[in-house]
């Protein structure tokens, strides 16, 4: 079963009323005294004067950051409605159809500095937090994820084809190695224009969203990454090409 992983993103949807987080509920619950690790420290640096230098965000974002003081009590949402975003948008999981969704729920993981790795149906509250924060005590949370998502992650991708879709900044949480590493495929989005390319950031988001729910959409479960390729391609100018033990799949997106 191929396996896309997904960055989360700066805007969430939080909920007004209904029942707080419950951990033993969420996939990986080996995870959980990490979270409880994470949040807990997160909800004392929320409190703090320093909070807004430590989390990187201004003043404008006030109620985000007390936010995170209350994660325990906050209303969950569904991981499928919480994220949005250009990325979110594109991928338009309330739009897809019931097969489709059900490939999504088991097909997704959504990486999170607070959660670590998220299915789409899994219910948390909205949080204000960056994969590339240090928190006092704990240290880069990419550092603090890193060995925990390697134990469950692996298990997870098992012998499958593992598509990425995360930033820079959510990939250094959990790079697969080994035997994986050779089914490992990041999505990287270019611009042609007169013949040459440029990285685009914005729109590479929203291709990412788009390739993902290309292949739910497709019922197809590539084995390889040439296979992944193959079928990337019926829609898009794409190009498969070997990154040390692993590859990246580039779309071609010409103006």
């Amino acid at each position: 079963m191929t396996l896309i992983l997904l960055p989360p993103s700066e805007g969430k949807s939080g909920r007004s009323r209904g029942k707080a987080v419950q951990l033993p509920t969420l996939s990986f619950p080996e995870l959980n005294p990490v979270r409880e690790s994470v949040l807990e420290t997160l909800a004392k640096v929320s409190s703090t004067p320093d909070a807004y230098g430590v989390l990187g965000v201004g003043a404008s974002l006030k109620n985000e950051v007390e936010r995170n003081t209350r994660w325990r009590s906050e209303p969950s949402v569904p991981v499928s409605e919480l994220y949005s975003g250009v990325l979110y948008d594109a991928l338009g999981y309330s739009t897809m159809s019931p097969g489709t969704k059900r490939r999504a729920n088991s097909r997704l993981l959504v990486m999170s500095a607070a959660w670590g790795a998220l299915r789409m149906a899994d219910r948390v509250p909205a949080y204000r937090l960056s994969m590339g924060t240090t928190l006092p005590g704990l240290g880069p949370l990419a550092s603090v994820w890193r060995d925990p998502l390697a134990a469950s992650l692996e298990k997870a991708a098992g012998n499958s084809v593992i598509v990425d879709c995360r930033s820079s900044t959510y990939a250094a949480a959990w790079r697969p190695v080994g035997e994986q590493a050779a089914k490992w495929v990041s999505i990287s989005v270019v611009r042609e224009r007169g013949g040459v390319r440029s990285v685009v950031s914005h729109n590479a988001k929203h291709t990412r969203g788009l390739v993902a729910r290309h292949l739910l959409e497709s019922g197809k479960d590539p084995g390889t990454p040439k296979s992944l390729h193959k079928l990337i391609s019926d829609r898009w100018n794409a190009e498969l090409e070997p990154t040390g033990a692993a590859w990246t799949l580039t779309v071609v997106e010409h103006d």
